[in-house]
């Protein structure tokens, strides 16, 4: 059975070691979606909600947990993001949110694009959750990563 990339042969946690890698350009893009009741997508839409403009305050929150992911996440690498940009699109029942991270580094940012996707989220449902008790965060996950050495991914 191999070893864990995250664990020593002790058993003990560790951050991956990634002073040989190569530093090259490398992206990510997650998505996520919240449902909503009718009225409370009606209010997000027409930007009647007492919190504030929902979906620019959710986008924000995103970009802002994508910066923060390795103060998240135990054995993430603190990485600079070149780039990072958090949409969100209000559908028929449901808020879709899409976060796209981009570095120039030795190592990966899905977790930062999983990370400002789920934090979206949340800050869609913590604005509305005084009106609608039926929301429901789901569907989050890696759509497309570039770059490393582990090739590109792309889920259709």
């Amino acid at each position: 059975m191999p070893m864990s990339t995250h664990m020593d042969h002790n058993g003990n946690a560790l951050m991956v070691d990634i002073s040989a890698k190569t530093p090259s350009f490398r992206t990510a893009v997650a998505e996520g979606i919240i449902g909503l009741s009718a009225e409370t997508m009606r209010m997000v839409r027409e930007g009647g909600n007492a919190k504030g403009d929902v979906l620019s305050v959710a986008q924000l929150a995103g970009i802002m947990a994508a910066k923060r992911t390795a103060g998240l996440i135990p054995l993430c690498h603190p990485l600079p993001l070149t780039g990072c940009r958090v949409l969100l699109e209000p559908l028929e029942h449901c808020v879709r949110a899409v976060c796209e991270v981009k570095t120039t580094h030795a190592t990966g940012v899905e977790m930062e694009a999983l990370t400002g996707v789920s934090v979206a989220l949340l800050t869609v449902y913590d604005m509305c959750k005084a009106t609608d008790k039926s929301m429901e965060i789901s569907g989050i996950r890696l759509l497309k990563k570039t770059g490393g050495k582990s090739g590109d991914f792309s889920r259709s």
